[in-house]
């Protein structure tokens, strides 16, 4: 079965591999930014910084709010005491960035990032005005930059966030989806076999039944009249052979899905010759029907043909009945179907209904119609009837 990909998150060798990167990157950035802006490099200033500045960036996975504020930490500490000369929130980018990208729940990481960025900036514009005796106009055009790529950084980050939100959404849909269609197949797989088990049910418990009454009929006419026995043997054979063609297209469909298998012959207007090939000098079977039944819709049309043969043949297996009384009416938006016999009540002697009786029911329901198989009133018999809906009829 075809499978939608979804995306595995990040494994734990890949996430410390980024860390690595980041603290490497860190330290060679602050290095660089301190010399190109004109800083001081000096080993127990710059260097120290952007060590420890990019060893914190190795737990930012874990604790991103401690990793930022220890790192904001560092760089108040060195640019207080004269160690470092530029930089505020450049140096601490990265711990910026994974504060307010982090989409763990209940860690919200944006409003903390922008409270320590803001933070972090009046402390600075009031220490360059104290301290460094700038004047407003002077603290602004030293930190405007500063502000401007802070915002830029959290704006990236969010976006990043974002996308990963969007991310994890698509890869729940595509799962549930996935799921839905594992069910869906699951259900549809589980309805073929049914049809399938009841279509073998029907077609090799009618054959045998009418095989053997053929059988019973040329034995018992075999020396008196060699005709009938000769016809009863002719009816066994073409019974036999309608249902190797009806096996023969279900194993069509289980190994040739998609392709057109050679159809069975079983729908309503064989209803007839169906009745013909079970009427025997033991069970005088009478038919009776009404309206088009060549118009009725193929899954209904087979449904009306085996509900007949398997009522069919529970009489003559079960009942010991000696009439039986079919009625297939077409009409008012519906098909009706009665099968009545004057045998012996099959609750009374097998206790719950059989496969047969079970088959039926379910092929009338998945149709959307009523059934119902019991004892006939006022003394012996059984009835059977179904009523189905036919589609699209118009009154």
């Amino acid at each position: 079965m075809e499978r939608l990909a979804v995306p595995a998150p990040a494994g734990p060798r890949v996430v410390r591999l980024v860390d690595r990167l980041l603290a490497a990157g860190t330290a060679v950035a602050v290095l660089a930014g301190t010399a190109r802006l004109g800083g001081r490099l000096d080993v127990a200033g710059a260097l120290p910084l952007a060590l420890w500045l990019s060893l914190l960036l190795l737990a930012r996975c874990r604790w991103p709010l401690a990793v930022l504020l220890l790192s904001v930490q560092a760089v108040v500490v060195f640019r207080t005491s004269g160690l470092t000369d530029v930089g505020w929130v450049w140096p601490v980018s990265a711990a910026y960035a994974a504060l307010a990208a982090d989409d763990r729940p209940g860690r919200p990481g944006l409003p903390w990032a922008a409270g320590v960025g803001l933070a972090e900036l009046a402390f600075a514009a009031t220490w360059e005005m104290t301290a460094g005796g700038l004047t407003p106009r002077e603290v602004i055009g030293s930190l405007g930059a500063e502000a401007l790529w802070l915002t830029v950084l959290l704006a990236a980050a969010t976006a990043y966030r974002n996308r990963l939100r969007w991310r994890a959404e698509r890869d729940e849909r595509l799962l549930r989806a996935v799921r839905e269609r594992d069910l869906e197949a699951g259900r549809r797989i589980a309805e073929a076999r049914l049809e399938i088990a009841r279509e073998l049910h029907d077609v090799v418990g009618h054959t045998l039944t009418v095989v053997g009454i053929q059988l019973r009929v040329a034995a018992e006419a075999l020396d008196d009249s060699p005709q009938e026995a000769r016809a009863a043997l002719t009816t066994a054979q073409q019974v036999r052979t309608e249902a190797v063609r009806d096996l023969r297209a279900l194993v069509h469909v289980l190994r040739a899905p998609g392709e057109t298998p050679e159809g069975p012959a079983a729908g309503a207007p064989e209803v007839a010759a169906l009745v013909d090939r079970m009427r025997s000098a033991e069970l005088d079977i009478r038919l009776e029907t009404s309206g088009d039944l060549a118009a009725v819709a193929a899954p209904l049309s087979l449904a009306v043909h085996r509900i007949v043969q398997e009522a069919l043949t529970n009489t003559v297996r079960h009942a010991g009945a000696s009439r039986a009384d079919v009625s297939v009416r077409c009409g008012h938006g519906r098909v009706e179907v009665s099968v009545t016999d004057d045998g012996r009540n099959p609750a009374k002697t097998s206790g719950a209904p059989g496969h047969g009786v079970r088959g039926m029911d379910e092929r009338v329901r998945a149709l959307g119609g009523d059934f119902s198989a019991g004892p006939r009133g006022g003394g012996d018999g059984w009835v059977v009837r179904a009523a189905i809906p036919v589609p699209g009829f118009r009154p």
